[in-house]
């Protein structure tokens, strides 16, 4: 089980460089086309990796039920709530945007206590409520009213809850790997189907060096947030895992500072409401055994190298 919170620590240090390198991503290309490329980039990568560690064997073993579970995880994780996400951003503020993705923790953990039986104690009840006000002060002011943007965002955080969760069930059964692939590989599929019925795929006929320089390195990125993500989710339950990955947050606010110089007091304050959220929930004694195991590995790789 430590070794599922270390995989799911390093998930939440990559979300926190993902979201900041993103965030210039998509001001150069075309948000739809940026998905795409980036997803089919990163289900490039995983195929061959299937490849390379043989388990195209383990393909051939798969049930019919057990397929069919993976196309959704590609579906309604891989491919529903990006365009929703995205189309949703375009009708509202971003700082909305991120409250409404961030506080999934909770639709996850009540889907998980329904669905997959996890418990829920005092403890992630307090923390996340510390969880809950951090997000709150992302918003500067509590909103009277609610769009259509905030609707498809919410929209999508629900379908990337439900895939959570179906893929914590298809991981009973199968490597973290193949779940991984089978979300970006579908995806992939589903997305560039929307591009072609809505006439954009032809947008990316019109793509620079530049561009696909931003799409392999945030290829790489995510391919490593999706490969640590999934084998570390098939350990740990899926209510704490998407936990630690609110831990993003604060290192994509330590990054800003250091590009920019300049950082918001209620930037800092949500980070302190975070990182104490995620000590309640998990305790001290697993996190500080988490990162003890973690520095001793970077030390090791780096002794090697």
């Amino acid at each position: 089980m430590r070794k599922g919170y270390l995989l799911v620590f390093l998930t939440a240090l990559i979300s926190g460089f993902a979201i900041f390198i993103n965030g210039f991503g998509v001001k150069v290309i075309d948000p739809y086309i940026f998905t795409f490329l980036k997803n089919l980039s990163v289900a490039v990568f995983l195929t061959g990796l299937l490849f390379i560690l043989k388990d195209w064997r383990l393909l051939k073993k798969i049930s019919k039920k057990q397929w069919i579970l993976l196309v959704l995880v590609g579906l309604i994780g891989g491919s529903i709530p990006f365009l929703l996400f995205f189309k949703g951003l375009s009708l509202t503020t971003a700082v909305k945007g991120a409250f409404l993705h961030k506080i999934m923790f909770v639709y996850v953990a009540f889907l998980a206590f329904v669905f997959l039986k996890e418990k829920i104690d005092k403890k992630f009840l307090l923390g996340g409520l510390l969880l809950v006000l951090g997000n709150l002060f992302l918003l500067k002011k509590i909103p009277y009213s609610i769009n259509q943007g905030d609707l498809l965002i919410f929209l999508a955080v629900l379908f990337w809850a439900g895939e959570n969760i179906i893929s914590k069930y298809v991981l009973k059964e199968l490597p973290g790997r193949i779940v991984a692939c089978a979300r970006m590989f579908f995806g992939a599929i589903f997305i560039f189907l929307f591009l072609l019925f809505t006439s954009q795929a032809s947008l990316m006929s019109g793509i620079s060096l530049s561009q696909i320089s931003w799409v392999l390195l945030t290829g790489v990125i995510l391919f490593g947030y999706v490969m640590t993500w999934y084998s570390g989710l098939k350990y740990i339950p899926v209510s704490k895992a998407v936990v630690i990955l609110l831990l993003g947050s604060p290192i994509t606010t330590l990054l800003s500072l250091i590009w920019t110089g300049q950082i918001i007091f209620q930037d800092i304050l949500t980070g302190i409401l975070i990182v104490f959220g995620v000590i309640i929930i998990l305790g001290l004694n697993k996190i500080c055994q988490t990162l003890k195991t973690l520095s001793f590995r970077l030390i090791y790789i780096n002794v090697r190298s």
